[in-house]
């Protein structure tokens, strides 16, 4: 059986000017994995076998995430552990990890890059399916219309029947005794 998450990260809100370190992080994580996805990142990753790629995209990433939160270069290089002339190449896009972090941060803020998660996926399967029901519920709702009539008319010819067969009884005495 499957352990519960203890920790979640939604990737649905992404703030593209974060305030806190919580927002950091977040921004970080959302830029690393939509930048590790890209079909064209994979593709190089798998040809190139450039995993030690991952490492300078985690690098770029968390430096464009503090950017974005208004850390100087400094402050970047020093929380990171990395010499300020390799955050500043990042942060220009002058290498291939701070030029794809980059176009993903683009792509991501003029909506061209979605991340579609489980729970989008999910939730848009859900949406189908309650239209589905909802389509079947009225189909059920004039069927169940149609039987009340089907019903009433039922109904109605018993009565005539039964009506009928009282007429039919009737005639059938007078003409007994009619006839004796």
């Amino acid at each position: 059986m499957a352990e519960e998450a203890k920790e979640v990260i939604d990737l649905r809100e992404i703030p593209f000017q974060p305030m806190d370190k919580e927002e950091i992080h977040r921004l970080e994580t959302v830029l690393l994995v939509a930048t590790l996805f890209r079909p064209e990142v994979l593709r190089k990753i798998h040809e190139e076998k450039f995993l030690t790629w991952i490492d300078s995209l985690a690098v770029a990433a968390a430096a464009l995430a503090r950017q974005k939160a208004g850390y100087t270069i400094e402050e970047i290089a020093e929380e990171l552990g990395r010499t300020e002339a390799t955050i500043r190449r990042h942060l220009h896009g002058e290498t291939k990890a701070g030029k794809l972090v980059l176009e993903t941060y683009e792509m991501l803020k003029d909506g061209r890059l979605k991340i579609v998660t489980e729970a989008e996926e999910i939730e848009e399967k859900l949406k189908v399916e309650e239209e589905k029901v909802e389509a079947m519920s009225s189909v059920m709702q004039d069927v169940a219309k149609s039987l009340e009539g089907v019903t009433e008319t039922l109904k109605e010819c018993l009565g005539n029947l039964e009506d009928a067969v009282e007429e039919l009884e009737e005639l059938t005495e007078k003409l007994k005794e009619e006839s004796e």
